[in-house]
């Protein structure tokens, strides 16, 4: 029995020591991927990145900003007098013509005024007529006759002194008698000299003075009557351009006030994208520099032309505002509508260009890209850029087209970083 007992025990522990075998295996083989795990973990601080040498070729500058669409022409027409709306001829939306009439301001007091001033003004060109028809000559042609009959009455006095004196010296007469004749010619002489200063003055001062007069009566009546008319033209409201009518807050009725908007009209056959680019940016423009512009909604880029460089610098901003100018007869486009621009700048023909998004910018300004170099470790390059097309960038200095520039993933790379070429996801499939 004691043998059986033992034998049993001894057949527990060999099945016992036998159970052990499989976790000890387990134990080992854990410890031995343990082992691995360093070589994971380099193979793990690889860096995917996309990169590619830089291209040599042409490349054409374009200068992106943004802009709002503006309409080429607009009028927010205000009356010069406060009255109420008698009629409205348009409405929103109306295509109107340069001097179409829009709007009737109430006006019947500002035409009997001007009626009244008419009339004023119609005496004053009667009296004005007469006065230089008929009075003014009567009164040359009474001093003219005032002073024939002067010069005659003179020659009379004249011949009588002539005559008595001759008597006289043969003691015909008495001294008293020629003297009476000479005291007579003395007075025909004084009358003759006062009727012709006096003919002088109706021509030279009175004439003139009695035509100014009559003159600047007619002026001031004249310029009443046309005051009082340009008061009734007020009330009527004229287009002063061609284009659409995009506002009318009133109706018919209310009071609009003087200088405050009734009508809004834009011409919008053209809009103006204005854009304010950097001074060193705009000497490289031209008028008639071709553009694109990206209108939200629209698939396809809009054509534009450069139509306006400011010749002055905003000095609140230090740049220089740019017009481009948008066809849109169709009526497709809205003004006040947000774009982007691109304008055709300057071209090199030969050029090293990267990608924009290989280039990175510190915050100083400083441009720099990173290189892939033969041990497959990455290192900042600091590089010069030139003009870019959105696209590609050029590089001035610091690449020779041989290198191999990050494209993608460049961003917080630190320098000697390990890196491995291609997408991430497809290493991690190839993993």
């Amino acid at each position: 029995m004691k043998n059986t007992a033992r034998l049993i025990e001894n057949t527990s522990r060999t099945l016992a020591w036998a159970g052990c075998i499989p976790v000890l295996a387990m134990t080992v083989t854990l410890g031995l991927g343990g082992c691995k795990k360093p070589a994971d973990a380099e193979a793990q601080t690889l860096v995917a990145v996309e990169a590619e040498k830089p291209e040599t070729g042409e490349i054409s500058e374009r200068i992106m900003a943004d802009a709002t669409l503006s309409p080429l022409a607009q009028a927010a027409i205000s009356p010069k007098i406060s009255a109420p709306v008698k009629t409205f001829y348009v409405q929103r939306g109306a295509k109107v013509k340069e001097g179409q009439l829009l709007a009737l301001l109430e006006n019947r007091d500002l035409t009997a005024q001007a009626l009244d001033t008419k009339g004023q003004f119609t005496s004053a060109q009667a009296t004005y007529e007469m006065q230089t028809k008929s009075q003014v000559p009567e009164d040359a042609a009474k001093a003219e006759l005032d002073v024939a009959q002067a010069q005659a009455q003179l020659k009379l006095q004249q011949e009588i002194v002539a005559a008595r004196k001759k008597l006289f010296d043969e003691g015909a007469i008495p001294g008293r008698d020629y003297d009476t004749a000479v005291a007579a010619l003395v007075q025909a002489q004084a009358a003759y000299d006062v009727a012709a200063n006096h003919l002088n003055s109706v021509k030279k001062v009175n004439r003139t003075a009695s035509l100014k007069s009559a003159e600047g009566q007619l002026s001031s009546a004249e310029g009443k009557y046309q005051a009082a008319a340009a008061q009734v033209s007020y009330s009527e409201i004229h287009s002063p351009i061609s284009g659409v009518v995009t506002d009318r807050p009133l109706f018919p009725g209310e009071t609009v006030t003087a200088g405050s908007p009734l009508i809004t009209v834009m011409d919008t056959s053209a809009l103006i994208a204005k854009v304010h680019l950097a001074q060193i940016v705009v000497q490289r423009l031209a008028l008639g520099n071709e553009a694109q512009i990206i209108v939200p909604g629209v698939t396809d880029p809009v054509s534009a032309k450069v139509t306006l460089i400011s010749p002055a610098v905003d000095p609140g901003s230090t740049t220089v505002e740019v017009w481009l100018r948008v066809d849109n007869a169709a009526g497709k486009y809205k003004a006040g509508t947000p774009v982007r621009v691109a304008i055709a700048g300057r071209s090199v023909p030969q050029a090293v260009k990267v990608p924009v998004a290989a280039v990175i910018t510190a915050q100083d300004g400083g441009k720099s890209v990173m290189v892939v170099k033969a041990d497959s470790t990455a290192h900042k390059v600091k590089v010069q850029t030139g003009i870019t097309d959105g696209e590609d960038v050029q590089i001035t200095q610091g690449l020779n087209g041989s290198e191999t520039v990050v494209t993608n993933g460049a961003y917080a790379l630190e320098e000697g970083t390990k890196v491995k070429i291609g997408k991430a996801d497809e290493g991690d499939e190839k993993e």
